[in-house]
């Protein structure tokens, strides 16, 4: 027993040291992207992620945010809060902010003809501070798949290849009707059917470290990698996702009535997290272990929610197959 623990932990330590060599080498020194992290309390940025024009003339403004928290989930109404200032207040963003860097949360829709005007968003968080996003058709600001997926880290840097440059987003459709009704505590099922191309191939973390580890490597278990590498700091600040498909339901609007959003809204299962939660341990594709979970065969996601308090909720279904993704939305009104 005691061989197979000691085999274990050096086959672990060999394995995952090519990643992180210089992570080993400053082990002791302080980390200084990660030292200003909290759990709460903090604001939320929110960010103007670029534009693309559509088919039909029209064009995109794409934005997300950055919440700087690692557990709370902001919640901040439609109104003097979070609002746009050009035309409508309410133009489509979330009045629920998950934790974290969270891109290309949502698209504007602007005329063709939009020129040189600017859209603002502006939010204030609950702690006071105020934000505000500029979405522009300034050239440098425009997109296209290829950028998106770099921007998430789907690629690697300054990498792509005529098969990932084809790649398209993976499709998603709602079963059913877009609008529910259901009491408090009453489970509500619902079906999504998601499906792709293909493209990116899903990445399997154990793949890698078997292949790197050499004949020793087989001993290594995703279980037993989680706890070395939650004792050691994180091997880089910068954005790497682990490509493959999923699909993740998440709050996207809540009652104004209704505080702590996150401890009020059950998800079964649990979801992926679409945000970028790098910590080994994370059900997040920005986590260095995470793989694709095993889909149905014939696409069909069932997934439970129930809710704890009344009101209207919007719910935000993500499909992403790691490069590219595709949204469908939800509204659920829950009576007493």
């Amino acid at each position: 027993m005691k061989t197979d623990k000691f085999l274990k932990s050096i086959v672990v330590w060999g394995t995952i040291s090519v990643a992180l060599v210089s992570a080993i080498a400053t082990a002791e020194q302080p980390y200084f992207y990660a030292r200003n992290t909290y759990s709460s309390g903090q604001h939320t940025e929110v960010a103007y992620e670029g534009w693309r024009e559509n088919e039909d003339g029209t064009i995109s403004l794409t934005f997300g945010y950055f919440n700087h928290n690692w557990e709370e989930e902001l919640d901040i109404p439609i109104g003097k809060n979070n609002f746009f200032s050009l035309g409508q207040a309410d133009l489509g963003q979330p009045t629920h902010f998950l934790p974290r860097r969270n891109r290309f949360t949502f698209d504007v829709i602007v005329p063709g003809d939009f020129g040189d005007k600017e859209l603002v968003w502006e939010v204030t968080s609950p702690n006071g501070l105020t934000r505000k996003a500029y979405g522009t058709l300034r050239e440098d600001y425009k997109i296209d798949n290829v950028t998106i997926m770099s921007e998430t880290g789907s690629l690697g840097a300054g990498s792509s290849d005529p098969e990932i440059r084809a790649n398209i987003p993976p499709s998603v459709a709602l079963v059913g009707d877009r609008i529910r009704t259901v009491s408090v505590g009453q489970p509500l099922r619902f079906q999504t059917r998601v499906s792709d191309d293909g493209v990116p191939k899903p990445f399997d973390p154990m793949a890698r470290i078997r292949r790197l580890g050499g004949p020793a490597a087989a001993l290594a278990t995703p279980e037993v990698v989680r706890q070395r590498m939650m004792m050691m700091p994180p091997p880089k600040p910068t954005v790497a996702k682990n490509n493959g498909l999923y699909l993740s339901w998440n709050v996207y609007r809540a009652p104004e009535s209704v505080t702590g959003v996150q401890d009020v809204v059950h998800f079964y299962p649990p979801q992926v997290k679409p945000w970028e939660d790098t910590r080994p341990s994370a059900n997040s594709p920005w986590s260095w272990l995470w793989i694709p979970p095993v889909l149905p065969e014939d696409g069909m996601i069932e997934v439970t929610v129930t809710f704890d308090e009344p009101g209207t909720y919007v719910l935000w279904g993500r499909a992403d197959d790691g490069g590219l993704y595709s949204d469908e939305f939800l509204t659920v009104n829950v009576g007493l």
